[in-house]
């Protein structure tokens, strides 16, 4: 099977889950003399979880079609696990509502904070397994042969992000700030791509 299927079905399902996390942004409650402003400031982790996320799920999309355009075509198996990845990314807005709704709260936000890194960790092993399988098990499919440690390269580097969100998952447990600022952190690590002369390497 060509690759225009999968990467057209993709891009509306991430299209979809990243026009999604706009819809947890809402006008702010205001209490009897407070100011817009104050109310607005007031919801920053909504804000922040936001920005996490879209950039999160930009880069996903991103990535993802690098990853799909090495391929000449596609198997079964490949569908199969590109349709996991697919599943964890529609997740993402419920887990980004959850974490901003708890995040200040007094209690919930750190079983909210590890739905949140969680969700962000399952993303990640299914981005590295569906890459593993294209990378290592099905070399053959690639457009144009590339050595064997180029693709171990690239294979590293998307793996690189699942420790930190399994790390950040566990801290969830003592802090939900660090957890959001490890995420986000990794959102911009994933923002810069390898390579060497310039050329893109994802």
């Amino acid at each position: 099977m060509s690759t225009t299927r999968l990467e057209a079905f993709s891009d509306g399902v991430i299209a979809v889950a990243i026009t999604l996390l706009v819809l947890n942004i809402e006008l702010p409650p205001l209490k009897e003399h407070q100011s817009l402003a104050s109310g607005l400031i007031g919801q920053w982790q909504v804000y922040a979880a936001y920005v996490v996320s879209f950039l999160t799920i930009g880069i996903i999309w991103i990535n993802h079609h690098v990853m799909i355009a090495r391929l000449r075509e596609t198997d079964r198996t490949i569908l199969f696990l590109n349709l996991l990845l697919l599943m964890s990314i529609a997740v993402l807005p419920f887990a980004t509502r959850l974490m901003a709704a708890y995040l200040k709260e007094s209690h919930g936000e750190h079983a909210a904070t590890a739905v949140y890194s969680g969700s962000f960790l399952v993303m990640a092993l299914f981005f590295a397994t569906l890459n593993r399988h294209i990378l290592l098990s099905k070399a053959h499919l690639l457009h144009r042969e590339l050595p064997v440690e180029q693709r171990r390269q690239i294979l590293y580097r998307s793996i690189a992000g699942v420790i930190p969100y399994a790390i950040a998952t566990a801290l969830a447990a003592l802090s939900s700030y660090l957890t959001l600022a490890i995420c986000g952190g990794l959102a911009i690590f994933y923002a810069f791509p390898i390579g060497s002369g310039g050329k893109e390497q994802l």
